[in-house]
This record gives structure tokens, sequence and C-alpha cells, in this order.
């Protein structure tokens, strides 16, 4: 998504100030074993992640083609994102050290609204692994970022996503024009979740 979610709130100085504060010093390692901010020393292993079609086809704001100079360039950028306290890019490693997935976390500290976009390896999908990660993410950036809108897009074919992000009790909005990196626009599916329901659909599953 590149654009602001929808919904737009009432964010004070401090609040935004908090939520900068909080992505930049993002504790990722409370996402699950395995996680660490990306680095350049990724590159190469985020490049072996994308180059499967099945991982990277249905994100649309994924920077192509998958060389090191352009996944380079990303990294980088998302570096000085997060010293601007406005994104997150962590990657997730397996047991033999090799990256079985990332998440992209981009924060509008100004509008308490955040979004992720990410992907798992095409072994582990199917396997739950996706649902359960993305409802850690979810609670994570209510949590630890402090913000308090989260919205999210998928293609209007990847029924995968659109399943994870309705399980997860997300309000469909519909549908919103997306704009890729190339600058061309593809209409996506669009759902937003405030914090007060997340803590609400989390209390009654605690009961």
């Amino acid at each position: 998504m590149s654009a602001e979610p929808l919904t737009i709130l009432d964010v004070g100085k401090d609040e935004e100030n908090a939520i900068r504060a909080a992505v930049r010093c993002a504790d990722v390692t409370l996402l699950g074993s395995g996680y660490r901010i990306a680095s350049a020393s990724d590159v190469r292993g985020l490049i072996a992640l994308l180059s499967d079609p099945v991982v990277s086809d249905p994100i649309y704001d994924l920077p192509r083609p998958f060389t090191v100079s352009v996944i380079g360039a990303w990294v980088k950028q998302a570096q000085a994102r997060q010293e601007s306290g406005e994104a997150v890019l962590a990657v997730m490693s397996d047991d033999g050290g090799d990256i079985s997935g990332y998440s992209y976390f981009t924060v509008w500290p100004d509008r308490s609204a955040a979004e992720i976009a990410g992907a798992h390896r095409a072994d582990t999908q199917n396997k739950g692994v996706g649902k359960a990660g993305a409802a850690r993410s979810f609670g994570w950036m209510f949590d630890h970022l402090g913000v308090r809108l989260i919205g999210v897009t998928a293609a209007l074919d990847n029924q995968r996503s659109a399943r994870v992000i309705e399980a997860a009790g997300f309000v469909d909005l519909g549908e919103r024009e997306s704009r890729k990196p190339d600058g061309s626009i593809r209409r996506s599916r669009y759902w937003e979740m405030s914090r007060e329901l997340w803590q609400t659909i989390h209390d009654k599953s605690d009961d």
C-alpha cells in the first residue's frame, strides 16, 4: 500500500514522537524465533527468497528486478526509514540460517497507523505459519509500536492473504487503488483494524 489508511485519527505530537521512538528501537525478536532487522548481509538471502514467484508474485510493492543493487537499495532505504521512525524491515531465518520469510512494517506516526507486507518461503505456506505469524505481527504493531490503527491490502485474487486477514477479524472496507513501485496502479481489497477492536477480539478469545 502506497497511501495512508483511509481512516484518519487525531494524533498529538507526544503520541507521534512515542511511535517514532518505538520504531527506531523496535525489538523484532518479539515476533518469534529467528527474526532480526534486515541488513546488507541479508540481501542475497532475500533475493533467493523472492526469486520464487510463489513467494513474490502476489506482493505488488516489492522493488524489481530482484538483483543485488535493487534489493540492496531496498534494504538500505528501510534502514533509513527506521531511523526516521517510519518503517521496520525484518527477516526470519530457518534452522539452517537461510532466510525463510520477511515482514515490512510501514508506519505513519502522525496518523498512529501502520501496515504490514511480507511473505514466507513456499515450503512453509499452508502450514499455519502465515496465520500465526500474522496474528503475532498485528499484536506487536499495536502493543510494541503503539499504533492505534492497522490497514492492510491484498490483490483481488490473493485468497490466501484474504483468509489470514479475515481470520484475524479485520473489517473489510472494499477495494482501493494501490500504487506499485513502477508507478502503475493495482486494484486491491482493503481492510482495517483498530486497537480497540483487536483488544475486544482477544479479550473474548481469552475467556
